[in-house]
């Protein structure tokens, strides 16, 4: 069993670790002395709530794009170039606020700016991680990730209300900048191994992440179960302000009470996920995380009593934990190196869009339905999700082999065609006994995903007329380029697997040709 500690042994990760830990810590520090120094504007409510708005925005409008950028560009100098810009913004945000000129929607502006930063991190910084640590450690250090989110919840708030007490909102904005600074120093002392990344044009690399996710049956489950458990389970995070207020009776200092219990069960889950992950299969931690949280949601329905509600939300911040740290290490896991911050960049966009898009649910409900009502159904919505794991379980990837592989002879033509000409058709045929037709058609249906994941925008397989015995598959490429990069890293092991499959039923060697698009 790995301990959950186990990646903070490796040096190069514990840095990193440490200066993304003390970034975010930054930005908590940041959201509440942006948010203080609009306490005295007239619309004080409307602006305070705007800080958070322009803080997450970006990751919604930006994660995609980022994934891209993260895979076309070495990760490393990326993430260098962004904390410098981010240090930049920061900068000017404290001496702006120092000099007294700053204004609300200069700040706004600003921290709209600062959340692009922290968009632009998000995927390129997951992506490398499974170059930082064994492919064994990586559930562990999915862990620590969300330990660390958990911790600077928890430190960066207490800390800046006390800075922001003693010594003003100018204080905080500088810490904030600084922790960009050490980020982008830990960065430049990590010396990383050279990497293979090809800059794609913007618009085929983005349609080629999308791509990817759409014919990857496992990509499209764990969004799926990211989604399910995150719409209703998200009421907690959106209304524990109104419970602690309205039904609990707990002033600014109970809330954060309740949000400190929710940080300690966070932690603990990340203490206990080896022995359950040791257990149960993920689809089982997956069913016992939602049913936990589910109890949860319904007990803090009708609960009255602080002691009550503090006890309860250790296990609700443990299932959370619990059900996004798998989720988000099974994504790292099964993603290809091409492109796993495209992938990861689209799991980002889909557990936030839920999140904005189940707080403003639950939020209308509880102004028309009251608090209990809302827990109540969102502690059902969250069993049922739990339960519809019976036909839509997670689908197991550790067998399959992700790392690179170039299985295709390099394409032999009479002339060396450009890059960009296309359509281009490969044909692949086949002779196939008839005793070995429904073998060779069910293993197309891998060969067809995998296609379609790296490069194809059609597909077909064809029985030829003619000639019996012969099938030919048939798949058309936008682009001459993007056959080319199916050749030089986009396959897998796994696909060469899918492949040499195939062509094994084949009782001739299969014949490729490349048909570019002449113009009439």
């Amino acid at each position: 069993m790995t301990s959950t500690w186990a990646p903070l042994r490796i040096g190069v990760f514990r840095m990193l670790w440490l200066a993304v830990l003390g970034s975010q810590i930054g930005t908590w520090m940041q959201t509440v002395g942006a948010q203080w120094l609009l306490l005295g504007e007239p619309n004080a409510g409307t602006l305070v709530s705007l800080v958070q708005t322009a803080a997450t925005l970006p990751v919604l409008l930006l994660a995609l794009p980022s994934g891209v950028l993260a895979d076309s560009f070495d990760r490393r100098r990326l993430l260098i170039n962004v904390q410098v810009f981010q240090l930049a913004t920061g900068v000017m945000l404290t001496g702006l606020t120092v000099t007294g000129q700053m204004t609300p929607p200069l700040l706004l502006l600003l921290t709209f700016v600062l959340g692009c930063g922290t968009a632009m991190t998000g995927p390129a910084y997951q992506a490398v991680i499974p170059e930082l640590v064994p492919r064994s450690l990586i559930p562990s250090a999915a862990g620590l990730g969300a330990i660390s989110i958990n911790l600077a919840r928890a430190i960066g708030p207490a800390v800046a209300g006390v800075l922001v007490a003693r010594a003003g909102p100018a204080t905080v904005f500088a810490l904030n900048a600084f922790s960009f600074l050490v980020f982008a120093i830990a960065l430049l002392l990590w010396r990383r191994d050279p990497q293979d990344n090809v800059a794609e044009p913007f618009v085929a690399a983005l349609r080629a992440g999308g791509r990817y996710v759409r014919y990857a049956p496992i990509m499209r489950r764990l969004l799926l179960r990211s989604v399910v458990f995150v719409v209703p389970a998200v009421a907690l995070w959106a209304l524990l302000p109104l419970v602690a207020s309205h039904r609990l009776g707990l002033d600014a200092s109970g809330y954060g009470l309740l949000l400190a219990a929710l940080g300690a069960g966070a932690v603990l889950g990340a203490m206990i996920l080896p022995r359950l992950r040791a257990a149960l299969s993920g689809t089982g931690m997956l069913a016992v995380a939602s049913l936990t949280y589910a109890a949860v949601l319904a007990v803090l329905a009708v609960a009255r009593e602080p002691a009550i509600a503090v006890i309860v939300l250790v296990p609700a911040g443990a299932a959370w934990m619990t059900v996004l740290t798998s989720l988000n290490a099974e994504v790292q896991l099964f993603l290809p190196g091409w492109v796993r911050a495209r992938g990861l960049a689209g799991y980002q966009t889909a557990f936030f869009g839920a999140q904005a898009v189940g707080s403003l649910v639950w939020g209308v409900t509880a102004d028309q339905i009251g608090l209990v009502g809302t827990f109540l159904i969102a502690a059902g919505l969250t069993a049922a999700g739990a339960a519809t794991l019976l036909w839509a379980p997670l689908i197991p990837s550790g067998h399959l082999n992700r790392d690179p592989a170039t299985p295709w002879p390099e394409p032999r033509l009479t002339h060396e065609p450009d890059p960009g000409i296309g359509p281009v058709v490969v044909e692949v045929a086949y002779t196939i006994p008839p005793d070995r037709e429904a073998e060779f058609l069910e293993a197309m249906s891998e060969v067809r995903r995998s296609r379609l994941r790296t490069g194809a925008v059609q597909w077909g397989v064809f029985r030829a007329g003619e000639t019996s015995g012969r099938m030919v598959e048939l798949y058309v490429l936008s682009t001459w380029g993007e056959h080319l990069r199916q050749h030089g890293g986009r396959l897998t092991g796994a696909d060469a697997e899918y492949d040499a499959r195939v062509r094994a039923l084949s009782t001739t060697p299969p014949k490729v040709v490349h048909m570019l698009s002449a113009q009439v």
